[in-house]
């Protein structure tokens, strides 16, 4: 029976998915629904089911002068190979750099918003989760505002979510997670926008508070290298050099209100809809206005290194959504002329 269980255990690990090991952020999702999560200095994208972790993916957001915004949001329409008309600020800057200006470009390879693009927020934010035509650009801090993917990501996220499903961006320096083993792993991440905002005060007490819960030790020696590092890399700070081994999966703890508890789904109050909202699916083609950037299909560059640049202005200009192109019929869900989400408030 032992030798069962231990090759029962041996096959799990060897077929557990590649972002099973992925830090999780101090984010309490709905018991029931969808919810995704963008944490900015982390550079990923969270997809949460009734409570559960789905997938994880890597993503580019935006740069620290065209930042995306944080906040919470909902998840509105797809498009199914964009036609991305480009907002007039972009049209400024591609004659400022002496680029050829374009209003538009067709769905294609030289189309930056890849095979879809699924709508984050009031259409007017110009905002979304997008594939991309330079794979080698995410992760990264490099967008207009926008979310980008690589595109088989994007593709399979567009047909796991749900228009309608709940969405917030969040600004995460640290993550603190716990294993089935019951310890600590720290991991810590640059500060793209400066904003130099966390809270070691509440970090401490998390781990300090686990730690007596849990008859283990930190090793400040770990947490301060770690802190100091910021390179995005899991670090277990209660491990002996042993045991340094992530045991089963992660569990986010609370640490940014200092409780050390770990992270419970929150409670949905009320009877949730026999039937799931209706996806919001434009025809293919359709023109969408988004704030990202003409890159070039050839532009690879490195894995995102830059150290935090100075500020950006608070806001961004918001950009208006255009409707869909009627293009012949494609092999995508139906089509819904379903109008987008109710508008949300307009960031200052």
């Amino acid at each position: 029976m032992k030798k069962i269980t231990l090759h029962c255990w041996a096959l799990c690990l060897l077929s557990a998915p590649a972002w099973a090991n992925t830090p999780l952020p101090d984010f309490a999702p709905p018991a029931e629904g969808q919810q995704v999560v963008i944490n900015i200095p982390q550079l990923k994208l969270f997809l949460y089911q009734n409570g559960t972790l789905l997938k994880s993916y890597n993503v580019a957001v935006g740069k620290n002068t065209t930042r995306t915004p944080l906040g919470e949001y909902k998840i509105g329409a797809k498009a199914y190979n964009p036609t991305w008309h480009i907002p007039s600020s972009i049209q400024r800057e591609m004659a400022a750099k002496g680029q050829p200006v374009q209003t538009t470009i067709p769905p294609g390879p030289k189309n930056p918003l890849g095979p879809v693009f699924v709508r984050l927020g009031d259409p007017k934010l110009g905002l979304g989760i997008h594939g991309t035509n330079a794979p080698g650009s995410v992760p990264g801090v490099r967008s207009h505002g926008c979310v980008r993917m690589q595109s088989p990501n994007a593709l399979e996220f567009a047909k796991s979510v749900r228009s309608g499903a709940d969405a917030a961006v969040v600004y995460q320096l640290a993550s603190l997670n716990v294993d089935e083993a019951g310890h600590l792993w720290l991991a810590a991440y640059r500060d793209p926008y400066n904003k130099k905002n966390l809270d070691r005060s509440a970090l401490n007490n998390s781990m300090t508070n686990w730690a007596a819960q849990n008859q283990l030790k930190i090793n400040t020696q770990r947490v301060n290298h770690t802190l100091t590092q910021r390179n995005g890399r899991l670090v277990c700070v209660t491990c002996t050099a042993a045991q340094n081994k992530v045991q089963g999966k992660l569990s986010a703890l609370a640490w940014q209100s200092g409780s050390g508890d770990l992270v419970s789904p929150k409670a949905v109050f009320g009877t949730p809809p026999s039937v799931p909202e209706q996806d919001q699916i434009l025809p293919e083609g359709s023109a969408v206005e988004a704030l990202t950037d003409p890159v070039p299909s050839s532009h690879n560059p490195a894995p995102h290194t830059q150290k935090p640049l100075t500020p950006a202005p608070a806001s961004t200009p918001p950009v208006r959504e255009l409707k869909p192109i009627n293009t012949a019929p494609v092999a995508v869900p139906p089509a819904s002329d379903t109008p987008e989400e109710t508008m949300l408030k307009q960031l200052l």
